[in-house]
């Protein structure tokens, strides 16, 4: 249950309470008192709000006896409709609500982000490189405490069952590019996959492996990519052990603080600009610009390194790059602006 929904049920409630009260009170004055509607409607909320103005009409001993319980009671629903009311705003549950209103109409007009399913310790991993290299992202999360966290420091968070149609609709996965599927077993994530291909059969997904024998069904169900975390942790170990330099070449552009170093790639779309032009434009062999280390042809499917400088840039190319985050968007911008 949302935010809003549980302040909704909780207002409606207290409006309930109240109204009963209100009710109760004027039907019960006019049945022992014989008094006329208003009056008797007067007299209830006079009471229920203690203002001591005294009575309409002259009490019956059957009256007073009614109106003793009508405060006992009545008076209490009062209290502790404040109570609530007081607590929904002091407590920034209506702040809350709408900045997740705000929220869900940015989430709305979004295109090309991304999607992170989990919060789990690789899903933080995976919002922080997506944070630092300047890509937008929702997260979906089913735990309330959690959410709340995530909206709290700035992430742009829809609540709910990320294996759910409805939930990956709230999280725009129709005009995403990218799901990671990080939930905490293969088999919601393997369900997630084929929900989210379902939708939106375009969207690339990357779903992260448990058990080392699922990766045939994740492939299956609509994961592009599998990552096994205990295969790649294997790899890393022998890296540390025959190439340590390059490892820590890799881990210093992870580490620094100053500025954001990645590999990373740009996409070269039909109408671009650059078309036609030398991969030299855009080489970066001097002072501070992306460096180009490869390209990856659609066409033959197989990588050109360190490609000559002469060679035209094409449609569909992927320019594999390293440089620092903030020039790779840059870069990424006016190569991707038809």
């Amino acid at each position: 249950m949302s935010s809003l929904s549980e302040m909704h049920k909780r207002l409606a409630i207290v409006t309930g309470l109240l109204i009963f009260s209100l009710f109760t009170g004027t039907v019960g004055y006019i049945v022992i008192e014989g008094w006329q509607p208003f009056d008797a409607f007067y007299m209830t909320v006079i009471t229920l709000a203690t203002v001591g103005y005294g009575e309409t009409n002259p009490l019956t001993y059957a009256g007073r006896i009614f109106t003793v319980f009508l405060i006992l009671g009545g008076v209490s629903i009062v209290a502790y409709t404040f109570s609530t009311l007081i607590s929904i705003i002091v407590e920034g549950h209506l702040s809350m609500v709408l900045k997740r209103r705000r929220m869900e109409k940015e989430i709305a007009k979004l295109s090309g982000h991304y999607i992170v399913c989990g919060v789990s310790h690789s899903a933080r991993v995976i919002m922080e490189e997506l944070d630092k290299t300047m890509r937008t992202f929702v997260v979906v999360e089913q735990d309330r405490e959690t959410v709340e966290r995530l909206i709290a420091d700035g992430f742009k968070v829809v609540e709910g069952d990320a294996t759910e149609e409805e939930t990956l609709k709230r999280a725009g996965v129709m005009k995403a590019a990218g799901v990671f599927a990080v939930l905490p077993s293969d088999q919601y994530n393997a369900f997630l996959a084929l929900t989210a291909k379902g939708l939106n059969p375009k969207v690339r997904i990357i779903s992260a492996q448990k058990e080392l024998t699922v990766r045939q069904q994740l492939l299956r169900s609509g994961a592009d990519t599998v990552v096994n975390p205990q295969y790649i942790g294997g790899l890393r170990m022998v890296s540390e052990m025959v190439r340590p330099a390059t490892v820590g070449f890799l881990d210093s552009m992870m580490r620094e603080r100053g500025s954001v170093v990645r590999f990373d790639e740009v996409a070269v779309p039909e109408g671009s600009p650059f078309v036609g032009r030398p991969i030299g434009d855009v080489k970066g062999t001097e002072g501070h610009a992306p460096l180009l280390v490869a390209v990856f042809e659609e066409e033959t499917g197989r990588y050109d390194i360190n490609p000559d400088s002469e060679r035209p840039i094409k449609s569909g190319d992927r320019l594999v790059m390293i440089g620092e985050a903030s020039r790779l968007f840059e870069l990424r911008k006016r190569i991707e602006t038809a």
